[in-house]
């Protein structure tokens, strides 16, 4: 049915008008960034079946242009504003954690970094460099591949770390199985970085481990 057979009141926009944003389901939320559907599928059924093919909003919103463009009624226009939503939201997560020290928002680490690493295919791991105040100064990808205690290069991650003037860093890489539980090589890797680092008064704050639908912190589990 289209959105202008629904009663008023039923329509996504009325409702988040009245009601608020946490009132719509997730289909009707994303029906409100698609606006129409295609031939034989309105909107809130579009909407729906993204969901169910992506699994969820998580699938989808790490879904890259190129998944997202095969996807028939999917149009530039319709595929630009899905990864504008994405990108509004890492950036204002960003500006956060750049106004304000991390530990007066881990949640929004947490987030964060699962934004940029949650779904991917490969490892990646990435450092949240800070400057003296805890505050973020930037987040890069130092590795990709297959992650070991010999694939990941102290003396990288201290040269950027000065380059940066940073005085704390916060590790962080993702599990592409999904699960987000810390291996004991994870533990042998962060022992090993945060000895390196102390050389140049780095501290290491944390290490988070990135999964599918959660983010882990070692220093939480007392494995720091």
């Amino acid at each position: 049915m289209p959105l202008t057979h629904l009663p008023p009141d039923a329509r996504p926009r009325e409702k988040l008008l009245a009601r608020g944003p946490q009132a719509l389901a997730d289909a009707e939320l994303l029906a409100l960034l698609l606006r129409t559907g295609i031939a034989g599928t309105p909107v809130l059924q579009l909407a729906q079946n993204l969901l169910d093919q992506f699994g969820g909003w998580h699938g989808l919103l790490h879904a890259g242009v190129a998944d997202l463009g095969k996807v028939r009624g999917l149009g530039p226009a319709k595929r630009a504003e899905i990864a504008a939503v994405l990108e509004i939201a890492r950036r204002s997560l960003l500006q956060e954690l750049a106004q304000r020290p991390v530990f007066d928002a881990p949640d929004a680490v947490k987030q964060f970094v699962r934004l940029k690493l949650a779904g991917l295919m490969h490892e990646v791991f990435a450092v949240l460099f800070l400057d003296a105040q805890h505050r973020l100064i930037a987040m890069e990808e130092m590795f990709r591949g297959s992650l070991t205690q010999t694939s990941v290069y102290p003396r990288e991650i201290v040269k950027r770390g000065l380059d940066l003037g940073a005085a704390a860093v916060i590790l962080a890489h993702n599990h592409p199985s999904g699960v987000a539980e810390p291996s004991r090589s994870d533990e042998l890797l962060t022992q090993a970085l945060k000895s390196a680092l102390a050389l140049v008064d780095m501290r290491v704050l944390d290490h988070l481990v990135v999964g599918s639908g959660e983010v882990i912190s070692m220093a939480e589990r007392g494995l720091l």
